[in-house]
């Protein structure tokens, strides 16, 4: 079984996160999503952050495909961080093949997620692309320093075979949602 991992705040969820799901989904010849709702992300502030059982319904709402399994076990591991959960998952269920995926938007950053380089050599990493993001991979901490492991994105569907570290880079539809300008829009 091939499973990708999505995590996020989700605060709120949106057609966006949706799209995001679907390309993973689709390009990634994936049996199941587990959409991720994180308690909270370390490095973002907490006080616009939604209860997490809103987040979780909403979540649930929007996501209809019954490959997509909304889940937030992220919180009874009491570690905010993705290395922990990718850990965790990788001792879990040794016998999946996980792929975790990201959205572009969130290369500028990633060299500052707690112990960033273990995260990229525990699963191989589907990056697709967010408006505005587009050419972030070029420009990346993340993807420099493992450019050595970059696989086409003609080869996708097969990259739940590579062993980590392996990324690629998804292009296709973008959505310019964003849970930020949502959350100042008022919606």
């Amino acid at each position: 079984m091939v499973v990708g991992l999505f995590g996020g705040s989700f605060n709120p969820p949106h057609e966006g996160h949706l799209l995001v799901a679907e390309i993973a989904l689709r390009r990634l010849g994936l049996d199941q999503l587990w959409w991720m709702v994180t308690p909270g992300n370390p490095l973002k502030s907490r006080t616009e952050l939604a209860p997490l059982a809103n987040r979780i319904a909403l979540s649930e709402k929007l996501a209809q495909d019954p490959r997509i399994k909304v889940t937030a076990f992220e919180q009874a591991l009491g570690s905010p961080y993705t290395a922990h959960t990718l850990a965790h998952v990788r001792r879990r269920r040794p016998g999946i093949r996980f792929i975790w995926i990201m959205g572009a938007d969130s290369l500028r950053t990633f060299h500052r997620w707690q112990k960033w380089r273990s995260i990229v050599q525990t699963f191989p990493i589907a990056v697709i692309d967010r408006p505005g993001s587009t050419l972030s991979f070029l420009s990346s901490r993340m993807t420099q320093t493992f450019d050595y492991a970059r696989v086409d994105e003609d080869d996708a569907g097969v990259l739940w075979r590579r062993p980590a570290p392996a990324w690629t880079f998804i292009h296709g539809p973008r959505s310019a949602l964003s849970s930020t300008s949502l959350r100042l829009a008022g919606t």
